[in-house]
């Protein structure tokens, strides 16, 4: 007889753990006892010896299916004479360092309760249990038990607490495990707050609403969606005008794979992710016959798909057996509603009925986006399904807080081994979303009970992000501020935008070797005051050096010519023709202007007045989409770049000129566009299709970034930033690096694009302190 310590760490909390450590050990025929801590979960079992090593054996082989084992830490000791197995009440005085499970898609079995007319929870739109349901949507504190949730202020019947009780039950210790008879209910309710109906009835008249070509505002698992008939021109067009959302796709929701397959194609992979725990919204390809109106995803050939994934999603989606528009519950640029007064006020004058409910939020999470490409699951926006799960780093170091880029930000929290990376806050324009961003770090820094000993940021100074860390940390040296105290010995750490990029696919791929970047986006401060965006970079955590980048030119209005892709163009066909190029009127590009706006222009470029240097990949897809007469003025980011892939004919495999300038010393080599974009001009007026245009540019890129691999000589290529979000493009690299012998190292766990910055900050803020020490 001997006695087994362990320690479990990971998301192990909320999964149905501890029952199936006491229904393991019971089978084993071991006693002692299993509890939550705030790291994960602690346990002794005392038996024969042999029956601890399988026990210890299959704890990791057999856990739960949403659980994430880390590690286990072990330890024998001598046998007390435990008489039984215990479950016991969690530590809730142990440090802070539980992996946070994400929010879960509803699992087969509560479907199955859902959707049984003799089960006690038919048609209850909270049914939930152990291996699915919301956590970290609803969770304020840790470790994970149910006080410590937005579930405390509903007390279990009887019937739901004996399910809580018993550890055979898939219900123990579900924390927000509730019936129509204790637990949150549902109700329909107009735009000024008036009840029209409750419970079946709300749900079959939403659904007879949106029938009807009515808006809906339905409050959701991490906030608010607002829903529209997306077989209705009508709805859709009326949706957009009230949101804001002049063009961006939006996203679909639909019932079954099944009404999946008949709007789009559906891979086997796809099918999985739709289906699985996460839930993500999936961009898939558009069937030509698909019934929803084109006023959905104007401009592309793909549809953003996703299942419904909560019990209340299910009822109304069965209930109306049509697709709906589903999207973020907002005005576009600000932060999804999670309260039922505060959506009523914000979304009053968007949704014309309102489907809520009375269990607390409490905080946002949007739904996740991904797309399949190089049989791999590529994350677009990281939230519901996905965040608050850490990337498993391998160095440590001081507690870290990232605060993230202004653009698509998140934040991270570097503790030990562990970068907690938070889910998609968005853009930071509004004041709405620079809030959410410091009510997102607060409530980081918070739950772990962490004191951060460094602030890493961008380097670009007008960042909202930026600007927060050297506010809070004056604020905190000064005494200005209570809770921004604990800022007070925090050290500043600002990160180059593009060596976060690189640093962040590196730790994505859990590789710590220096490897070549491309980093290739929109706009990045650079080292050197310019605007970076078309980058090749050699380096790790710990430094890089700038190897290669896009021959410079300027950007004529600087932000207003992200807005305008035929800004960019000028400017570069200028840079590449000379002056006389602006009375070329039979390029779109030229033509998209007046004379004196292209004389007020002109004179902008000459002096440099509010023209910035730039090397920006991003600005040169906007000037070939331009002068291709695809797009001059964009009515979201990156439109003008999407659209550009989308017509890319497949067929084509031949490419324009995209010269390299010859190293000299130590200066980066210089990826010259000129000449491509001379070829562009050529094809243009010799009529050559757009879609062949396209092909031979995204080809040319495709192929210098082989040349530059092979100069450089680095076996690891990591492609992260924007561009990357460009599946042609990135597979066309892929492919050509793949086959001249390189290891391509590609985003999973957090998106390529400026989503994923706050976890490059973070690794290489860590990586600083090491550096500073030796």
């Amino acid at each position: 007889m001997t006695r087994l310590r362990l320690e479990v760490r990971g998301a192990v909390q909320g999964v149905g753990f501890r029952p199936f450590v006491y229904r393991l050990a019971h089978e084993l025929g071991l006693r002692g006892w299993v509890q939550n801590d705030g790291r994960g979960v602690r346990l002794e079992v005392e038996g024969e010896r042999r029956h601890l090593d399988q026990f210890r054996e299959r704890l990791q082989a057999e856990a739960p299916p949403l659980a994430v084992v880390q590690d286990v830490s072990a330890e024998w000791l001598a046998p007390v004479g435990f008489s039984g197995f215990d479950i016991q009440h969690s530590d809730a005085q142990s440090s802070k360092r539980a992996l946070l499970l994400p929010d879960v898609a509803t699992c087969a079995a509560c479907l199955g309760d859902l959707t049984d007319p003799t089960n006690r929870r038919h048609g209850y739109p909270f049914t939930n249990c152990t291996g699915c349901g919301p956590r970290f949507s609803i969770v304020r504190a840790l470790p994970y038990d149910r006080p410590n949730t937005t579930m405390a202020g509903f007390t279990q019947c009887a019937q739901c607490q004996a399910e809580y009780d018993e550890p055979r039950d898939r219900r123990f210790h579900a924390q927000p495990n509730a019936c129509a008879d204790c637990g949150p209910r549902v109700w329909l309710a107009t735009s000024n707050g008036q009840r029209q109906s409750a419970g079946a009835d709300a749900i079959r008249q939403a659904a007879q609403a949106l029938r009807d070509g009515f808006i809906l505002a339905l409050k959701g698992l991490g906030g608010f969606q607002l829903l529209a008939d997306a077989t209705s021109p009508a709805a859709v067009k009326r949706l957009r005008q009230r949101k804001r959302r002049w063009e961006k796709p939006l996203a679909l929701m639909v019932g079954t794979i099944e009404h999946a397959r008949a709007l789009a194609t559906v891979s086997e992979e796809v099918a999985a992710a739709l289906t699985g725990p996460s839930a993500p919204i999936v961009l898939v390809p558009r069937r030509p016959d698909a019934p929803v109106t084109a006023a959905v995803a104007p401009g592309t050939p793909l549809l953003g798909l996703m299942l419904p994934y909560t019990p209340l999603h299910h009822l109304l989606m069965h209930e109306l057996q049509v697709p709906v528009v589903a999207t973020s519950g907002n005005l576009s640029d600000e932060p999804i509603c999670i309260d039922n007064g505060e959506a009523l006020v914000r979304l009053g004058e968007i949704a014309d009925l309102f489907l809520l409910h009375d269990r607390p939020i409490e905080r946002h999470v949007d739904d996740s986006v991904a797309v399949w490409t190089n049989n791999t699951l590529q994350l677009v926006r990281r939230a519901r399904g996905y965040a608050p799960l850490p990337v498993r780093v391998n160095r440590t170091g001081p507690t870290v807080i990232a605060v993230g880029s202004h653009l698509k930000n998140t934040i991270a929290l570097a503790l030990g081994h562990d970068v907690f990376v938070s889910q998609h806050i968005g853009d930071l324009d509004t004041r709405a979303a620079r809030d959410a961003h410091q009510r997102v770090i607060r409530d980081f820094s918070t739950m772990y009970e962490t004191v951060p000993e460094i602030v890493a940021h961008d380097l670009h100074p007008d960042y909202a992000s930026t600007q927060w860390a050297h506010t809070t940390v004056g604020q905190a040296r000064n005494g200005d501020d209570r809770w921004a105290a604990q800022f007070a010995e925090a050290r500043l750490v600002g990160v180059q935008h593009h060596h976060a990029h690189l640093v962040a696919c590196l730790a994505d791929n859990g590789i710590e070797e220096t490897s070549l970047g491309v980093t290739w986006d929109g706009t990045g401060y650079g080292n050197d005051g310019t605007v970076w965006g078309g980058e090749l970079l050699l380096g790790d955590a710990r430094g890089f050096r700038r190897v290669a980048h896009f021959w410079p030119f300027r950007l004529p209005g600087g932000e207003a010519a992200v807005r305008e892709p035929r800004r960019s163009a000028l400017a570069a066909l200028l840079e590449t023709f000379g002056q006389g190029v602006c009375s070329w009127e039979d390029l779109a590009s030229i033509h998209a202007f007046s004379a004196r706006e292209r004389d007020l222009l002109l004179q902008m470029l000459r002096r440099g007045v509010n023209s910035p240097v730039t090397t920006s990949a991003g600005r040169l897809f906007d000037a070939v989409a331009s002068v291709a007469g695809l797009r001059q003025v964009a009515s979201y980011d990156g439109q003008a770049a999407m659209e550009l892939e989308h017509v890319a004919d497949r067929t084509v495999t031949a490419s324009y000129p995209f010269p390299v300038s010859a190293s000299e010393g130590s200066q980066p080599l210089v990826l010259d566009w000129r000449p491509l974009l001379s070829a562009v001009v050529d094809d243009v007026r010799q009529r050559t299709p757009v879609g062949e245009i396209s092909a031979k540019f995204h080809h040319a890129l495709a192929q210098v970034v082989v040349q530059v691999a092979r100069e450089v000589g680095n076996p690891r290529v990591a492609l992260s930033g924007g561009c990357f979000q460009n599946l042609l493009l990135s597979e066309l690299c892929a492919q050509g690096l793949s086959n001249a012998g390189f290891m391509v190292l590609r985003h999973r766990q957090v998106p390529t694009n400026d989503g994923g910055i706050s976890l490059g900050q973070a690794v290489i803020a860590v990586a600083s302190q090491a550096t500073e020490r030796t």
